[in-house]
């Protein structure tokens, strides 16, 4: 329908073009074609996998997709126009993808925040039964539950060694064993089979699960025992009938290399350039609110263990580090290693205003010019948390902190201590330019959403 529309718009638009010479010729032309190019662009959409459910709703593969079909439309209009000599418009063929490529594109993400907000409410879920050991089924049902908006709904598991009736460690209901995945799977009404470590003890059985499950409307799928990797970094080979899958080395070095520096160099000098009014406004603000000084300063560590001075508008009152002791009680993180309350009497009436909207944050833009921190990346962590970080959370160190990053387009202080180390993990084994522009995106939408800002 989209596509149908934009080719409308294209035709009627060309008449009205100031740029290219138009003839009756080439506006016939214009009118007879529009069919054809309709059905061009839905059969390149289909060829390049748009449709298909299983690229719909997640991930970046989806716009890639529609992207290449807009890329092999064009291409196919201009060969056959070659070909043919059709005295084919050029305000009809610049305007058909200068408009139906933005629109394609807006329509699918405003297609995903709808299907997300339904998933919330726990509508249009799909049906989940996870098969395999109790350890992987929790590690999957966690994600699942973790991960609400992308719409799955765990009803049971299918262990090989629990009887049903019992619960996994992780909480999720046996209702029956891997012997019995197709039977199970059509008895629960399962929209979804999903197999995970455990689920099967040979290729034969797996083949077979796939037979008797041909010509019911049950999916299947398999999660490898390959956590928080990003699909750029993995791609599906077969060798011999192996399905190989390769995973590329971890990106925390391309993190740190001078595209990345000049990127950041150039986002943060032009987002200082349009920040700096509201800036000064809330400086007046927070000196005027009790005289005190409006900077906050305190030594965070940087990349590779490097101290420095983070710089934020002073949003509690003069004496706060005094005071901490006195509202230990009220920590959000249990675990001990963060700081955060959601009604800190600490908070000046200003600084609640800047904290809601990460405007208390904004003079870490002169951190990132002077190369102490990126725009985007893991959490600036203080020295006593670093000192109580095991081995593994260390390589949060590796790339440099972020003025935001993925923890705080997931929830903020809404997130606990894992939840925030897992995030910083993934996102530096996982770096790419196209990840770092989607947090930037992201970012605004969350400072104004104020989603656990606190």
């Amino acid at each position: 329908m989209i596509i149908a529309v934009v080719v409308a718009v294209a035709g009627v638009g060309h008449f009205a073009s100031p740029v290219f010479p138009r003839t009756n010729d080439v506006d016939e032309a214009a009118m007879s074609v529009g069919p054809w190019v309709v059905m061009a662009w839905m059969l390149a959409n289909i060829l390049r996998g748009s449709y298909a459910q299983s690229h719909l709703g997640v991930g970046s593969s989806e716009y890639a997709r529609v992207l290449s079909a807009a890329g092999i439309t064009a291409g196919l209009i201009g060969i056959t126009s070659y070909l043919t000599k059709a005295d084919l418009s050029r305000a009809f063929f610049v305007q058909l993808f200068l408009i139906g490529v933005p629109l394609l594109l807006l329509w699918r993400w405003s297609a995903r925040r709808i299907i997300y907000r339904l998933h919330d409410r726990g509508l249009l879920l799909t049906r989940v039964l996870l098969s395999g050991a109790a350890s992987h089924v929790d590690d999957v049902a966690r994600v699942l539950d973790r991960e609400r908006w992308l719409g799955y709904r765990v009803i049971g598991a299918l262990l090989p060694d629990l009887a049903p009736g019992t619960l996994t460690p992780g909480g999720v209901a046996v209702i029956g064993s891997t012997e019995n995945t197709a039977s199970e799977a059509l008895a629960s009404d399962a929209d979804l089979v999903l197999l995970t470590g455990g689920a099967f003890s040979s290729p034969q059985e797996f083949r077979h699960i796939a037979w008797d499950l041909e010509g019911h409307d049950v999916q299947m799928a398999v999660a490898p025992s390959l956590n928080d990797i990003s699909s750029e970094r993995m791609a599906m080979r077969p060798v011999g009938g192996l399905p190989l899958v390769h995973v590329e080395q971890p990106q925390s070095l391309a993190a740190s290399r001078s595209f990345k520096r000049i990127f950041d160099m150039v986002g943060a000098s032009t987002a200082l350039a349009l920040a700096s009014p509201v800036m000064l406004v809330f400086a007046i603000l927070t000196k005027i609110h009790d005289g005190g000084p409006v900077l906050f300063r305190q030594i965070r560590v940087g990349r590779d263990g490097e101290l420095f001075e983070c710089l934020k508008f002073r949003s509690m009152v003069v004496d706060a580090e005094a005071r901490l002791s006195g509202v230990s009680h009220l920590n959000k993180n249990p675990e001990g290693v963060l700081f955060k309350a959601k009604d800190d009497p600490r908070i000046t009436r200003v600084g609640s205003i800047m904290r809601r909207f990460s405007i208390d944050e904004l003079p870490q833009l002169f951190n990132v010019i002077n190369g102490d921190m990126s725009l985007v990346g893991p959490r600036p962590a203080l020295p006593s948390e670093v000192r109580r970080y095991e081995p593994d959370v260390q390589r949060r160190l590796h790339v440099r902190p972020g003025l935001t990053g993925l923890w705080q387009v997931s929830g903020r202080s809404d997130l606990s201590w894992d939840d925030t180390v897992r995030l910083d993990l993934y996102y530096v084994d996982n770096w790419s330019p196209v990840q770092d522009l989607s947090i930037l995106v992201r970012t605004v939408r969350a400072v104004f959403a104020s989603r656990g800002a606190y």
